[in-house]
């Protein structure tokens, strides 16, 4: 089957930094485009970045990220990454990876808590 599995969530600081990893199963991360998304308490799940497939490098960042959030993958881990810097509280929810061109069923994510 084909599964993407998020870890590395925490409670950081503001301003703070936090690397989020997306392990994949069942086929080559680099092949599909792969997004992250997140859900605040009480609000939408939305789109945070993109990186795309087929061997590709094209990344798309939400306008609320760009500049403090980078997307990366490791081909030999099989995993995406998004390493997030200069954290804000209205950063805080809990961040999903999921295909970009279609969506498999939702995992449990990983929370993002920023506080002081």
């Amino acid at each position: 089957q084909l599964q993407l599995v998020e870890s590395g969530g925490g409670l950081v600081q503001p301003g703070g930094s936090l690397r989020l990893s997306c392990a994949a199963s069942g086929f080559p991360v680099d092949y599909y485009a792969i997004g992250w998304f997140r859900q605040a308490p009480g609000k939408e799940r939305t789109g945070v970045s993109c990186i795309s497939g087929r061997g590709g490098s094209t990344i798309f960042y939400a306008d609320f990220v760009e500049g403090r959030f980078t997307t990366s993958r490791d081909n030999a881990k099989n995993t995406v990454y998004l390493q997030m810097s200069n954290l804000k509280p209205e950063d805080t929810g809990v961040y999903y990876c999921n295909f970009q061109a279609y969506y498999a069923p939702w995992g449990q994510g990983t929370q993002v808590t920023v506080s002081s």
